[in-house]
């Protein structure tokens, strides 16, 4: 009896892949693929393949095929086989395989499966407006053309798209995800594999090129449902041809809704990677979140690391029904994360931040990492991102001469530090206990202030802000000659 996910393969020769195209910024739902791809391959002890589908070469850019491989480290998604790694099914990049598609296509016309198509696009709405049709797609004009009809066209200059000869039988198959799946031929008309001037379409190089790289199980969002009727003939016919072993498996992920209930697009506010690298969300957050728009690991736990995911992987535990991107819900599980990773690995996350605000140098000195080393214990526990410790930090690593006070000190306030200066200036211990002795006798006992009102003029007045990591210990490690000055200059 076969597996219900894996039917006949074995564990071992599972292989899945993520094809992004390199048009820019990858989306989140483009990460939520890559993952549950990276999570199935591992899960089984299959092949992920990471392929480059770059035939639109107007759209594509090299910044873009670089942003995908950092991306992709950057999270720590690795792949197989594909760009950096290689394989023996390559060239992974789609740019560099278009003699292949070639090939195929001309044998598909040579075999009378795709046939050329010399109809424009206000042609074919005019037909249908004149039956009275309601399908949108093509009506299969020109399947049967005779050569006198062919010879006008090209008399006329056009040139032909080539189309597939679609099956006149339902399309029917199982969805990991969805169950079974079906589709009607009148709902699934012929479509073009080749543009006008040759140059191949997805709806060839995708499928030519799982088929060519074996690939057993294809996961990918719920916005590609409609290209799987389509394909699946084209998967049986090269198969016929000697290429490929059929279709794979399909299971089609949930739609990730964002506001309004609307698809999450490419132009919505977070839906971007780049958005959550720069805001130093960390990977493991933000995969744990992604993988729960659709998965759990259980009823009762939301937080889990990419390992564990991949053992508890199970594609039929996927929810079908569309997820929405909840934006507290994503910082609540990073916040989780930044808690289970260690102090020293923090500290390390933090230094690109700092000296992307220009806070410590690149490569941070010896003295800079000595003192930060000291200031992390402090924010900790404090911050939600990578990128929040750079205010809470600022005050330590500023230039005097660009160090300002953000919140406002009133002229009572301005009495509190005068105080204080006065309290700190003959002090000879200048350590976090004795800092916090001499404030509290003079703010507290001396000037009869709630804790609050004490200390609150005190923190603006050296760290420049009302938020910032414990006041005593700041003073100790901001040392006694810049924390008199900063008390100094707010009374002035």
């Amino acid at each position: 009896m076969s597996d219900p996910v894996l039917g006949d393969v074995q564990p071992a020769d599972v292989r899945v892949r993520f094809p992004p195209s390199p048009t820019g910024n990858l989306h989140v739902g483009n990460v939520r693929s890559a993952l549950f791809n990276w999570a199935f391959a591992r899960h089984h002890g299959g092949t992920l393949v990471l392929r480059i589908e770059d035939t639109d070469l107007a759209r594509n850019t090299l910044e873009g095929y670089h942003s995908i491989i950092d991306s992709l480290h950057w999270l720590g998604i690795d792949w197989d086989e594909g760009p950096e790694v290689g394989g023996d099914y390559g060239p992974y990049r789609q740019s560099e395989r278009f003699p292949i598609y070639a090939e195929v296509a001309s044998t598909l016309r040579q075999e009378g499966i795709a046939y050329d198509c010399y109809c424009t696009t206000e042609e074919v709405a005019a037909r249908r407006r004149a039956s009275g049709s309601k399908n949108q797609g093509y009506d299969g004009f020109c399947r049967d053309l005779d050569t006198g009809q062919i010879a006008v066209w090209q008399a006329e200059g056009r040139t032909p798209v080539l189309r597939f000869r679609m099956p006149e039988e339902p399309i029917v198959f199982e969805d990991l995800v969805r169950g079974e799946v079906t589709f009607l031929p009148e709902n699934v008309p012929d479509f073009a594999i080749l543009r006008a001037n040759g140059d191949p379409l997805y709806t060839l190089t995708n499928p030519l090129d799982d088929a060519m790289m074996a690939i057993t199980h294809v996961l990918r969002g719920e916005d590609l449902l409609s290209s799987t009727p389509r394909q699946i003939p084209l998967y049986r016919t090269l198969q016929r041809l000697g290429v490929g072993n059929g279709p794979p498996r399909f299971g089609h992920l949930p739609m990730v809704m964002g506001e309004s209930n609307r698809k999450l697009s490419k132009r919505d506010p977070g839906s971007g990677l780049l958005e959550y690298v720069d805001r130093g969300f960390l990977p493991e957050g933000l995969l744990n979140y992604l993988a729960l728009l659709g998965w759990g690991i259980a009823e009762d736990r939301d937080v889990f690391t990419l390992g564990e995911m991949a053992e508890a992987f199970d594609v039929r535990r996927v929810n079908p029904s569309p997820a929405r991107f909840d934006m507290k819900k994503l910082e609540a599980i990073n916040s989780a994360h930044m808690r289970r990773i260690s102090l020293p690995d923090m500290t390390e996350r933090v230094v690109p931040f700092l000296a992307e605000a220009g806070l410590v140098d690149e490569p941070i000195t010896p003295g800079q990492r000595k003192l930060l080393a000291s200031a992390m214990p402090l924010i900790h526990e404090r911050i939600n991102t990578l990128s929040e410790a750079v205010p809470m930090l600022r005050f330590l690593f500023v230039e005097e001469a660009s160090f300002a006070v953000t919140d406002e000190i009133d002229e009572t306030g301005r009495g509190v530090v005068r105080t204080a200066y006065d309290a700190l200036s003959g002090l000879a211990d200048w350590s976090t206990a004795a800092i916090e002795t001499s404030l509290r006798e003079a703010l507290i006992d001396g000037m009869g202030l709630k804790p609050r009102h004490a200390f609150g003029p005190v923190r603006v007045a050296v760290t420049g802000s009302t938020v910032s990591p414990p006041l005593f210990e700041s003073l100790e490690l901001l040392g006694r000659e810049r924390s008199l000055g900063r008390l100094q200059a707010a009374v002035a």
